[in-house]
């Protein structure tokens, strides 16, 4: 039976900058600072360093092949046409994978800065908001396109606020090492802040949804200029201005920097934390359900290839988030879940580059592709024996 509806081209180029932007300034940022400053901490910005190199080249690799997928079947398009139907099958699952655990750590993220307001049943609270997103999701893609713009605004710019502000208060000793840096301390550190950079691809999935396919490699590049600058910034402005043990000693280090400095500023700056995670929560929901629909688009799979009268994917949808909150009943640790989609998400970035390395013979794009594959390839292996 073939398709009787298909998605409506609604998306330019400030929704997808919006998309990748929102999928990866989330939960990472606002809670991961804590956990590297509490692992290595001053080193920890070395760690933000080597990963905005390594997730840098993985985007440039992803750009310079993004026209090899505008077909409907997006990422799967260009690992079938690359490696072939017998990889490109179980790396769509990985990506599937690592995306739906995506969804519960920043919902278990959402969950510790509402903590941070002392509100009871948390579990509760995030299955909610799951909920709500479902709903908004299935009324169409330009509903939550324009929800993503808002939220992704509410975020951005109080985050440069705050990084301009905090800036003149950092101090030096902040920033010198109390304790020697270990390799083991270091590479659980570059894992866990890895999380923080994850999504910036989101812009490239919606394909079928975009006014112009070619606008995906330029909202990859400006996504990424973007969080690289707004990370290494913030960091060093909230390790500098507050120190290690601050961030360290609670789920919300953005907020408790932020109070640290200025009376009554946590509370604002942990609103604004909400808010930035469910800008990502939207994101990664839009990209779950998009990968799971076309994968049952490709291989003809009824119960879910269909769309809506809104053009929406309502089963994968619906898929997505129940997913996620089955995760977040197995599982409500940020850490944990973090780290395994970091993890799983990997796997396909690895090929990515891959791919550009297959694809691209100038000597320059083989040079980033190769740092993309050694890279993220060495934080796996070393992850595993770890």
């Amino acid at each position: 039976m073939e398709k009787s509806r298909s998605y409506r081209r609604s998306l330019g180029l400030i929704e997808l900058v919006s998309l990748g932007v929102g999928g990866t300034v989330g939960s990472g940022i606002f809670v991961v600072p804590g956990i590297a400053a509490q692992m290595t901490g001053p080193f920890s910005l070395l760690a933000w360093v080597i990963v905005a190199l390594s997730a840098s080249c993985v985007l440039l690799s992803l750009a310079s092949i993004s026209y090899h997928f505008t077909a409907s079947s997006g990422f799967y398009s260009l690992f079938e046409s690359v490696f072939g139907v017998r990889i490109a099958a179980p790396l769509m699952v990985i990506y599937c994978v690592s995306s739906i655990l995506g969804i519960a750590t920043i919902a278990a993220g959402i969950g510790q800065y509402v903590s941070f307001f002392s509100v009871p049943s948390i579990l509760l609270v995030e299955i909610a908001i799951l909920a709500f997103f479902l709903c908004l999701n299935c009324i169409g893609i330009a509903l939550s396109g324009i929800t993503e713009n808002f939220l992704t605004l509410l975020k951005i710019v109080p985050l440069v606020i705050i990084a301009i502000v905090l800036l003149p208060f950092v101090r030096p000793e902040n920033l010198v090492p109390a304790a020697p840096l270990t390799m083991n301390g270091l590479l659980a550190t570059v894992i866990i802040v890895y999380w923080p950079f994850t999504g910036f691809e989101i812009c490239a999935i919606p394909v079928e949804e975009t006014k112009d396919p070619a606008l995906i490699r330029r909202s990859l590049l400006l996504v990424m200029l973007v969080v690289v600058t707004l990370y290494l910034v913030l960091n060093t402005a909230l390790i500098g201005s507050v120190g290690s043990a601050v961030l360290s000693s609670s789920p919300a280090p953005v907020a408790a920097a932020a109070g640290a400095v200025f009376p009554h500023a946590g509370e604002i700056v942990a609103f604004i934390g909400i808010i930035a995670m469910l800008s990502a929560l939207n994101a990664y929901i839009i990209a779950t359900s998009r990968i799971l629909h076309s994968l049952g688009e490709r291989f003809s799979v009824q119960g879910i290839r269909h769309l809506s009268r809104q053009g929406t994917p309502v089963a994968t949808l619906t898929m997505a988030c129940g997913a996620g909150m089955l995760l977040l009943l197995i599982s409500n640790r940020f850490d944990t879940l973090a780290s395994l989609s970091v993890v799983t998400t990997l796997v396909p970035y690895i090929f990515f580059c891959l791919a550009a390395w297959i694809l691209l013979p100038a000597p320059r794009s083989r040079l980033v592709a190769a740092a993309g594959i050694f890279s993220t390839a060495a934080i796996l292996i070393l992850y595993m024996f770890m």
